[in-house]
């Protein structure tokens, strides 16, 4: 359910609204009251695809630890 809503959502989106992100400025405020600046592109690129591929990593190897039985054909998926 809350796959197919990020979907929806996702596909709510106006295009030109997307294509132009990657050039628009971006300012993250920490708890700290840290700020840190990002354009667009460099958002996605340095910082939310290592997070995500960081807690990916993170999990299947909490996973592996508890005793569940992964291998590195699971982490990457079927052959194609």
């Amino acid at each position: 359910m809350r796959i197919a809503a990020a979907i929806a959502f996702a596909q709510s989106l106006p295009r030109a609204e997307i294509d132009g992100a990657a050039d628009k400025e971006v300012v993250f405020t920490f708890k700290n009251g840290a700020t840190r600046r990002f354009i667009g592109r460099s958002l996605l690129l340095t910082f939310s695809v290592p997070q995500f591929f960081f807690h990916v990593t993170t999990a299947y190897d909490i996973l592996r630890h508890a005793g569940v039985d992964l291998a590195k054909k699971d982490f990457l998926g079927p052959r194609r």
